[in-house]
C-alpha cells in the first residue's frame, strides 16, 4: 500500500485527508493518506522512521517555512517564496531524500487568474508562506502588491497603517492569514471594509468555513468573492503529480 500524509498543527481544519481519500477511491489506488499532527518538526524524523512506506507529505501551518531546513533540496518556486507545502520522499536503502516543492503557487495562480481582468493593484494580508506565494504569482502577472502585516519590519505596512484610501485604491485583497478559519469563524482581518466596492476582488485562502466573515463583508458590498477551495484542489492535484512524476 502506498502512503502519503499531511504534517502541521492543528490539523482538525484540514480537508486534505478527505480529498485524497476520495481521489484514491476514484482511481482505484491502493493508497492511504494520514494526518500527522506534530508538536515540533523534530518529530518528523520519527514519522519517517515509523512509516517507511511514505512517498510524500503535504505541509501546512505552521511549518511551511521552518520545514525547509529539514529537507535535502527545494524547487525553484519554493526557494523563491521560502515556503514548502509538498515533500517528495525517495528511499535509498535505509536512507531517504526529501525534496520540497510549493504547489500553493500553482493552485493560487490557476484559481485567481480568470478573475484578474481590470485589476492592477493588490493588498496581500499576511507575511507567511501563503502570502509569499500570492506575492510571487501576482507580481509575475504585473499586479502591484502591498503586503500588510502585524509587524512593520516584514510588511509594507501594518494593519493600523492601512487606510480606507489604500483599500479603495487596491482592488484585489487576498487574505493569506488563518484569521476567520474554523473554529474561529467569527473573526476577520481588521481592515476598513467600508472602502470595499463592487469593483473589488476578495480572495480568501481559507476554505473552512466556505464563506468567512472577510468574504461576507465583501459580498455585502458587491465585491467578487472567492474562497480557498479551488486553490486547495488545484495545489493538491499538483502534489499528486509531483509524487508520481517528480
Amino acid at each position: 500500500m502506498r502512503k502519503f500524509g499531511l504534517i502541521g498543527n492543528p490539523l482538525s481544519h484540514s480537508f486534505s485527508q478527505t480529498f485524497f481519500t476520495a481521489k484514491f477511491e476514484r482511481l482505484g489506488e491502493d493508497a492511504v493518506y494520514n494526518n500527522y499532527e506534530l508538536e515540533s518538526l523534530d518529530e518528523l524524523k520519527s514519522v519517517l522512521r515509523n512509516e517507511p512506506e511514505l512517498e510524500g507529505l503535504n505541509v501546512t501551518i505552521p511549518y511551511k517555512t521552518s520545514v525547509i531546513r529539514h529537507l535535502d533540496s527545494i524547487s525553484k518556486e519554493a526557494k523563491f517564496v521560502q515556503a514548502v507545502n509538498t515533500i517528495k520522499i525517495e528511499r535509498i536503502g535505509d536512507t531517504h531524500r526529501l525534496t520540497g516543492y510549493n504547489t500553493d503557487v500553482i493552485g493560487f495562480k490557476e484559481s485567481i487568474l480568470p478573475h484578474l481582468v481590470g485589476h492592477s493593484q493588490a493588498l496581500i494580508l499576511g507575511s507567511g508562506g501563503a502570502a509569499k506565494a500570492a506575492y510571487h504569482v501576482l507580481s509575475d502577472l504585473d499586479i502591484e502588491c502591498l503586503c500588510v502585516s502585524r509587524n512593520r519590519e516584514i510588511g509594507d505596512l501594518t494593519y493600523r497603517e492601512l487606510t480606507p484610501e489604500t483599500v479603495w485604491e487596491n482592488s484585489i485583497i487576498v487574505n493569506c492569514t488563518p484569521v476567520g478559519m474554523f473554529p474561529n469563524v467569527n473573526d476577520a482581518p481588521e481592515i476598513p471594509y467600508e472602502s470595499i466596492t463592487a469593483e473589488h476582488l476578495l480572495f480568501d485562502m481559507i476554505y473552512n468555513p466556505s464563506e468567512t466573515v472577510f468574504l461576507k463583508m465583501g459580498r455585502k458590498r458587491g465585491a467578487t468573492c472567492i474562497n480557498g477551495l479551488e486553490m486547495l484542489q488545484r495545489q493538491a492535484e499538483a502534489s499528486w503529480q509531483i509524487w508520481n512524476n517528480g
